[in-house]
């Protein structure tokens, strides 16, 4: 019969973010989670490097959520796409989108994803590159895609799990860190402020 000192108490985890991506990749490794979205700018400062900014918002998340539940463990995290030393976030509007896209047709560019967690055990953050290959776009497809209005809320302008896919001819580093959250960088830390996602 387990007694009061043999009942661990898990903390619960907070999601600093409505992201459908998000949420999917947490339940796909079997967390149970709540969302709390926090308004951040999510620009970068001026003369301030593109790996800084990614960490820096990633744990300004985490810390406003936090704040909203201190007896939890919040994750938070940001994704930038980067072709040429420019970092793109979410389109904002229909021209930045075609733009972002012509971009990335028929070259590599990098996704930076930032993952930081924050609990009463302190604050872990880190940073996840990939690199993905889009193989030339036409323009026909270029507008057709934004028009399915898949990437509009989407850093760089798409969604690798989406339409996107069929662009990709191929990828160096994490699939779940270009969707928006490295589960193998999120689990590690996660497990240094006591959240197994095996024994969850």
């Amino acid at each position: 019969m387990l007694g009061v000192a043999d009942i661990v108490i898990r903390p619960s985890l907070i999601l600093a973010s409505e992201s459908p991506r998000r949420r999917q990749l947490l339940e796909q490794i079997g967390l149970a989670f709540q969302c709390c979205a926090v308004a951040v700018d999510e620009s970068c400062r001026c003369g301030e490097p593109i790996e800084e900014c990614v960490k820096r918002l990633s744990l300004q998340k985490a810390k406003l959520a936090f704040g909203c539940y201190p007896d939890s463990v919040a994750l938070g995290a940001d994704t930038m796409v980067v072709v040429d030393d420019m970092a793109f976030g979410k389109p904002k509007d229909r021209r930045d989108g075609v733009q972002m896209i012509e971009s990335l047709s028929g070259r590599f560019h990098k996704v930076m994803t930032g993952v930081a967690i924050v609990s009463c055990r302190g604050e872990d953050v880190t940073l996840q590159t990939s690199r993905v290959k889009f193989r030339p776009l036409l323009c026909d497809e270029i507008v057709a895609y934004w028009e399915t209005g898949e990437p509009c809320d989407k850093a760089g302008g798409y969604g690798i799990q989406g339409i996107a896919a069929q662009f990709i001819e191929s990828i160096e580093g994490s699939y779940s860190g270009v969707m928006g959250l490295p589960l193998f960088e999120a689990a590690m830390l996660l497990r240094n402020h006591g959240i197994h996602p095996l024994f969850s």
